[in-house]
């Protein structure tokens, strides 16, 4: 469908995974002509969920277009199992990418995830990849969840904790960044509660307020909802500083 020398596409939320894979693919000098952004309604087994309306933030300070994937374009109504609706979460999605690659002069080359571990979400994508006759660029791809937490740190990102649901996870995490202290905390919750280094399983949400790949940093005003066993920031204001 598309050539070797197409644009990329990455498939962005303004969360920490999703922005280190496109970094990467950045770092490595593939040409992301686009960012594209799902807003799913209610939980979703696909994406990432909270405050995804920032990622124009993000994108404008990135630099790249960004294409909105609306909650309008999924079924209201939910499948019975998760498979099922894992594969009508991913239509929607495989319907704005391939418009893209008819609309971008040379196609589609490629596609970038920030899956780590989700073989759910990664067959998917790549069954997606396979009908758009493009590559998958999936960098976090069964790495060592504490080097690429570093690896992040490392190259300038700052991450901002969201949203948490996950015993050991309390009201304190809201608005944390996730610097190097944040990351032995939460291994220590790994091997007390099994957290995940970096919330894979939905234990935690992030965002990228400021990083390498983008020229200005996402200042948020919010406050917090915490239920007793979850929470997440109530976002009364962003900006580009």
């Amino acid at each position: 469908m598309s050539d070797a020398d197409g644009a990329w596409v990455s498939l962005f939320s303004g969360g920490k995974d999703s922005s280190w894979a496109l970094y990467r693919a950045l770092e490595d000098g593939l040409e992301v002509s686009r960012l594209v952004t799902v807003h799913p309604t209610g939980d979703s087994y696909m994406y990432h969920v909270p405050a995804t309306e920032l990622a124009a933030l993000a994108a404008e300070s990135v630099g790249i277009p960004l294409v909105d994937v609306e909650p309008a374009d999924f079924e209201a109504e939910r499948a019975a199992d998760s498979s099922q609706q894992g594969d009508d979460e991913l239509e929607p999605l495989e319907a704005a990418l391939t418009d893209l690659d008819r609309e971008l002069e040379a196609g589609i080359a490629g596609v970038t995830a920030g899956a780590v571990e989700s073989e759910y979400q990664t067959s998917r994508i790549q069954g997606m990849c396979d009908r758009l006759g493009c590559e998958l660029f999936a960098p976090l791809w069964q790495e060592d969840p504490r080097e690429l937490a570093d690896a992040m740190l490392a190259a300038g990102f700052e991450i901002k904790i969201i949203q948490v649901a996950a015993g050991g996870l309390d009201e304190s995490w809201l608005g944390r960044t996730l610097d190097r202290e944040a990351i032995a905390d939460l291994e220590a919750l790994n091997e007390e509660y099994g957290v995940h280094i970096l919330g894979e399983g939905g234990e935690f949400e992030t965002l990228v307020v400021d990083g390498p790949h983008m020229d200005r940093r996402i200042d948020l005003e919010y406050e917090t909802e915490w239920d007793g066993t979850r929470g997440r920031l109530l976002i009364s204001d962003a900006e580009l500083a």
